[in-house]
């Protein structure tokens, strides 16, 4: 029989995090965990900042695996990750709370399972305070009532949703891989320009230095046009995608979450299905997306169209490239929230090749852009799958047995 149990009795601690400013240096010390860090899909370890941090006040602020953080405050409130696979020192910021499961109430793994829930984050949502901010402290997280089955059940939980896990991880894992296929066939033709037949094309002085006979040296504009059309929040749809931007991973083209539209408090820009969307807002978090569907997001978001379907896959590697994003921070305005400068962007000066090597690059890039966008959308129906189940697991309504799935291709 299932009991009742608050999340904070379930855990051997709860804490907030460490107060303390982000650096890029890893020599400032260990991984410095924020929430912008837990929204993706998964954690990229790799993107995760530094900081500073007193040897002794370091192990009151380690993450240990199977950790469970919460966000405690804005858009992305009640939004939470369970540690796995960290570096070997990791720190968490202010803005999150640590939960420690005790192994000896509850499978730590389900109970990671239960907090990172659709169902948890509503819940969050629905009592958070504050309207332009919501806000949750550590006692209001603590008090969800998780339902705890015995722990054989709990276990056939943990057992059928690491299937959908390790399915969703092997297509994160294929996504990166064809970004960065993306990104080295970019550097090569349009950077050091080794595109297939440059052997018998002569380079050319121009005002970017050198490059091939027969392109030109143009702006980013000649490629796409900055769309501003925005919509009042009365005539968004009860549905429509809503990407905000917590929601544009970093340094992923791929955008993988997205809201639906809900009593949406303020004007939205549109955009369109194969829209490049640029985080302008602190544009060093290199938040860089093509749209796969059509939708509304913030005004913190730039919007540039490809002004032709040829135009659209160069277009996105150029956007998110380090040199344009480092631009895009070089010419910001303000610094607490620097903002980046369209009309800047728009001018950023660019080799445009021939329109035969236009045509073969984007031959060469459009089937991986559509694999990874298909991978996109998998993930994104396993997580409703596994969101559909997970009660219905933990409440016996469905029995793990009942399900066709291999598990022993996790090793559960």
């Amino acid at each position: 029989m299932a009991s009742m149990t608050a999340l904070s009795e379930l855990c051997t601690s709860v804490d907030y995090g460490y107060t303390a400013s982000a650096s890029d240096d890893p020599s400032a010390g260990p991984k410095f965990l924020r929430i912008t860090d837990i929204v993706p899909d998964s954690i990229n370890w790799g993107a995760v900042p530094h900081c500073e941090i007193e040897d002794r006040k370091l192990e009151k602020f380690l993450l240990n695996e199977g950790d469970i953080v919460v966000a405690r405050t804005g858009a992305t409130v009640g939004y939470a990750k369970q540690i796995w696979a960290r570096p070997e020192s990791a720190t968490f910021a202010s803005y999150l709370v640590r939960f420690r499961p005790d192994a000896a109430k509850v499978n730590p793994y389900y109970l990671g399972q239960i907090i990172q829930s659709a169902a948890f984050k509503k819940w969050v949502k629905s009592v958070a305070g504050g309207a332009a901010q919501p806000n949750a402290n550590a006692r209001l997280l603590g008090s969800y009532e998780v339902v705890l089955p015995d722990l054989d059940i709990q276990r056939s939980v943990v057992r059928a949703v690491m299937i959908l896990e390790s399915l969703m991880e092997n297509n994160r894992r294929r996504i990166e891989i064809l970004e960065e296929m993306a990104r080295l066939l970019y550097r090569e033709w349009f950077v050091y320009f080794r595109f297939p037949g440059h052997e018998d094309v002569k380079l050319l002085d121009s005002d970017l230095g050198p490059i091939p006979e027969g392109w030109e040296v143009g702006e980013f504009s000649k490629l796409v046009s900055e769309v501003s059309e925005t919509i009042a929040p009365e005539e968004i749809a009860d549905g429509t995608p809503v990407v905000g931007l917590e929601h544009l991973p970093r340094r992923s083209t791929t955008l993988c979450e997205w809201e639906q539209a809900e009593n949406v408090g303020s004007r939205r820009k549109l955009f369109v299905e194969g829209d490049i969307l640029f985080g302008k807002i602190r544009p060093y978090f290199h938040k860089v997306v093509d749209a796969p569907i059509a939708g509304c997001c913030t005004p913190s978001a730039i919007i540039f169209r490809p002004r032709e379907k040829l135009f659209q896959c160069r277009a996105l590697a150029i956007a998110s490239s380090d040199a344009f994003v480092g631009v895009a921070v070089a010419t910001s305005n303000g610094t607490i929230m620097p903002n980046a400068n369209a009309k800047v962007l728009m001018n950023y000066g660019i080799p445009h090749p021939t329109r035969d090597v236009e045509q073969a690059f984007r031959e060469a890039l459009e089937p991986m852009n559509r694999l990874r966008k298909n991978l996109a959308a998998q993930n994104r129906v396993l997580r409703e799958a596994r969101d559909l189940l997970l009660p219905r697991l933990v409440s016996g309504e469905l029995d793990v047995s009942e399900l066709d799935l291999n598990l022993e291709a996790v090793g559960a």
